[in-house]
């Protein structure tokens, strides 16, 4: 499969942004300006990204506590992003949800969640509505969950799993294992070692693949949605991956092992790995990837110094968006 000069720059940029957003928010958080917590996703751009890019706006994604890529991915606005995390009154959420609670309806991002596991449920309603209304052609709009490999043992991931088996739903299972559960370990934590073997169990077609790499993970994603979206029924995909950061800002990291992060950085970083494989292939020169990343570094500063001045909710907005009315 051979992917468009257009197509692999806007996956570049994607990527890129999702890296600057996360390294700058790394950076304003030691200011105090930031209130709660954050969990970056540097080093797991690629899954985001490679799962996104074969999405439409009609399909649905709910994301995680580390949901930021997701959210870029899947195409929400970068600055209200940068607002809604600054508290500001011109977020996304209006300054009501902050980092762990970003959503927009509009592009299909049904929510981050801070409850770990609490998405795979909300992806198979999604489905479910999905499947309760085709598309023209027959074919179906599919609803994706993405999960850390701490989810994955979760109960409501198993009931989320089973159920959308026993209806048949248009739902995508990811789970992203960047091999720790916050501070455990995978292999302590999964008995089975092998996520994906244990969700084939419920009775889905399940696909493996290699998260720090963009390329193989669009193919991989491209085959699954469209078995999905032809009324196949769920599927669940094990994408492994690193993350480069700590479980939540400020976290220590005491549990990773001597030389651990300087070896996936060096090795498994999925922009560096995008960047070798396009340019030996000829298909981007270095010249273009650069440029993109001049770009993103101003996009990020602007979207950083409008989230600073931008204004903060009232007293009053504390009673608005309380009760939707249909």
């Amino acid at each position: 499969m051979q992917l468009s000069r257009e197509h692999l720059e806007r996956a570049y940029r994607q990527m890129k942004t999702i890296r600057e957003f996360e390294e700058r928010l790394h950076a304003e958080i030691m200011t105090g300006e930031i209130a709660g917590f954050t969990h970056l996703y540097c080093g797991q751009e690629a899954v985001a990204v490679g799962v996104c890019e074969n999405l439409t706006d009609a399909d649905y994604i709910v994301s995680t506590h580390r949901g930021h890529g997701h959210c870029i991915a899947k195409g929400c606005d970068v600055k209200g992003m940068m607002k809604e995390i600054y508290g500001r009154r011109d977020g996304l959420g209006k300054g009501k949800g902050g980092s762990m609670h970003i959503a927009d309806i509009n592009v299909g991002m049904l929510g981050a969640n801070g409850i770990v596991g609490a998405g795979a449920p909300q992806a198979v309603g999604a489905g479910i509505a999905a499947k309760l209304d085709p598309r023209a052609d027959g074919t179906f709009n599919v609803s994706v969950t993405f999960s850390g490999d701490g989810a994955c043992n979760q109960g409501t991931t198993f009931e989320a799993m089973n159920m959308a088996v026993v209806v048949k739903a248009p739902v995508i299972f990811v789970f992203e294992n960047n091999h720790y559960s916050e501070h455990t370990g995978h292999d302590y934590a999964v008995g089975s070692k092998d996520i994906a073997r244990r969700a084939e169990a419920f009775g889905m077609k399940v696909w493996r693949g290699n998260g720090c790499d963009f390329l193989e993970t669009y193919a991989l994603m491209r085959e699954v949605v469209e078995y999905v979206r032809a009324g196949n029924g769920p599927a669940a995909v094990e994408l492994d991956t690193e993350r480069f950061f700590g479980h939540f800002e400020g976290d220590p990291q005491r549990y990773r092992g001597p030389g651990e992060m300087e070896r996936i950085r060096a090795e498994r970083d999925c922009l560096k790995i995008f960047r070798d494989k396009v340019t030996a292939a000829g298909l981007l020169g270095h010249d273009v990837l650069d440029a993109i990343d001049t770009e993103v570094l101003a996009l990020i500063e602007e979207a950083t110094q409008e989230a600073r001045s931008a204004p903060v909710p009232t007293a009053e907005d504390v009673l608005t968006d309380v009760y939707v009315s249909y």
